[in-house]
């Protein structure tokens, strides 16, 4: 959606009741489409995503019973309220059994009406959420794709992971490192520890060695209390130096202790801690082009690629492209609690033929893009006018710009999509990000709160 209202559909044959409920809900600053009969109601449901419907009952043409039942094949988690001028205690009861939220008698009283709406609102984000987490939780994502550099990579993992060796994870932004970091994690005989990871970009130079190896109470001006460091956090699991091109060299200094000696000391400590660790680290930096300019440390390099990955870049693998696009729908459409929206054959290979600077992360932001502004499906045209360079500078995009009633609508959701992509190009560096776009670090992390940005693994 392209602001933070609620999308709300009346669906009834009786215009007064469609702009009396109208007029209640956009005065508690919903957003509110109408359809006049249950034929126009479904079509609405098919190609938009809707936070809650209203459904008269008796209506000609397709009455609300058949439209709720259609509905339910289609979108089975939205709350459905039926309304009736007609209601009985039968009528009411049937509609709850084939799924309705709620049911309520015309005319509607306002507080019963507000609340209903409330509660089918609360219900539609905790299923919403729930679906994100328990895909978070119950696996790591997959490593999609069955390109050879791909399979590759996987029977590396394969080898690699059942032991202790040291692994340094290279390539571009946005190509997946994290990812093979935590499936060799996975496939190791520490997967019952924890995994943690530390990016070593996002924490400024003088906090990187509290933040990896704690403090002492005291240590220094804001340290009100001790704090267990990331090596303490992952003893028994592995520890994920993402990054690790942009660590302050007196924290590679510790670091290299750590590895030879497996013993870390709290900053403002002189106790030495016993640590079992195991270390993957990932950059997309050349580190040997750093130890020439002393920027990073020849024998912590050495230390740490063990053994080397690299990652291939997505224009070095497009065979991949249209099985990483399948589920990137699947995905995407299932956080947004609507079926998976199909996608052209041409539209496919218009999206092998980009250049994708971003990589896979970039293509997942892209496909999302496609899934919001698309209709029935995602076609040719669709990747042509919101995807391909050309494309960018259309004017008559006509689809786009109707979807926002209002300029601060518009504004938002071309800024959100715009620091999404320059996190999504800079891996998440806000730092980076922040010089980039000429703003400070402090304006970025707001924006990056108001609209609820996070890092694709």
């Amino acid at each position: 959606m392209a602001s933070t209202k609620a999308k709300i559909l009346l669906i009834d044959d009786d215009r007064s009741i469609r702009r009396t409920l109208k007029e209640i809900l956009e005065y508690e600053d919903y957003k509110v489409e109408e359809a006049k009969d249950g034929i126009e109601g479904m079509v609405k449901i098919k190609t938009n995503k809707y936070d809650v419907v209203f459904l008269d009952i008796k209506m000609p043409k397709m009455d609300g019973m058949e439209v709720l039942e259609n509905a339910q094949k289609i979108r089975p988690d939205l709350p459905i309220i039926m309304i009736s001028g007609h209601g009985t205690m039968e009528t009411a009861v049937e509609a709850v059994k084939k799924g309705a939220f709620d049911f309520i008698a015309k005319p509607p009283d306002l507080n019963r009406l507000l609340i209903t709406v409330r509660n089918a609102l609360d219900k539609s984000s905790l299923i919403t959420e729930t679906k994100v987490l328990r895909r978070k939780v119950t696996k790591v994502r997959d490593i999609v794709g069955e390109s050879g550099v791909i399979s590759k990579i996987k029977e590396t993992i394969d080898r690699v992971a059942p032991t202790d060796a040291r692994i340094l994870i290279t390539g571009p932004n946005g190509t997946g490192k994290e990812l093979v970091a935590r499936w060799i994690h996975e496939k190791s005989h520490r997967n019952k520890g924890p995994f943690v990871e530390v990016n070593c970009a996002a924490i400024p130079a003088e906090l990187i060695e509290s933040e990896l190896f704690g403090h002492e109470k005291g240590a220094f001006t804001s340290a009100h209390k001790q704090r267990i460091g990331k090596f303490e956090q992952a003893n028994g699991g592995t520890l994920f130096l993402d990054e690790i091109g942009d660590m302050s060299i007196s924290a590679q200094a510790k670091v290299l202790r750590a590895l030879q000696e497996n013993r870390i000391t709290r900053v403002g400590g002189d106790k030495d801690i016993q640590v079992d660790v195991r270390i993957l680290s990932a950059t997309n930096k050349n580190l040997l082009k750093e130890v020439e300019d002393t920027k990073f440390r020849l024998d912590l390099y050495h230390r740490l690629n063990v053994i080397p990955i690299r990652v291939p870049s997505l224009n070095n693998r497009r065979e991949d492209i249209p099985m990483l696009t399948n589920v990137f729908i699947n995905d995407i459409c299932s956080d947004y609690n609507i079926p998976p929206k199909p996608i052209t054959q041409e539209a496919i290979q218009l999206l092998k033929s980009q250049n994708w600077s971003g990589n896979v992360r970039e293509l997942r932001n892209v496909v999302e893009r496609l899934i919001i502004l698309s209709e029935e499906k995602i076609t040719g045209a669709d990747v042509q006018m919101f995807v391909s360079p050309a494309g960018a500078n259309v004017t008559s995009n006509v689809s786009l710009y109707d979807r926002f009633d209002s300029l601060q609508d518009f504004k938002e959701y071309t800024e959100k999509m715009f620091i999404q992509h320059k996190l999504g190009v800079n891996g998440w560096n806000v730092k980076k990000t922040s010089e980039i776009l000429g703003i400070q670090r402090s304006h970025l992390h707001n924006k990056i709160v108001k609209y609820e940005l996070k890092r694709d693994e």
